[in-house]
């Protein structure tokens, strides 16, 4: 995940990146009280911020844990 750092205020970097992980989950009503913190900071909002995140691959499927041996 090397993007460019879309600001230079950490609270607003943060609050941008809970909103991708709300969005990305379908939360809206998150979304939209992150939007109002954000808004509160004087960040507007750029095309960027507004679009859901998607995968480019599948999550891959986790491996069982073997048991220990004694």
């Amino acid at each position: 995940m090397t993007e460019e750092p879309q600001t230079e205020d950490p609270m607003v970097a943060a609050l941008l990146r809970e909103r991708a992980g709300y969005a990305g989950r379908g939360m809206d009503d998150r979304v939209a009280q992150v939007d109002e913190q954000l808004a509160l900071r004087g960040h507007k909002p750029t095309g960027k911020d507004t679009q859901t995140p998607t995968r480019s691959t599948p999550p891959k499927g986790r491996q069982q844990r073997s048991p220990e041996k004694t």
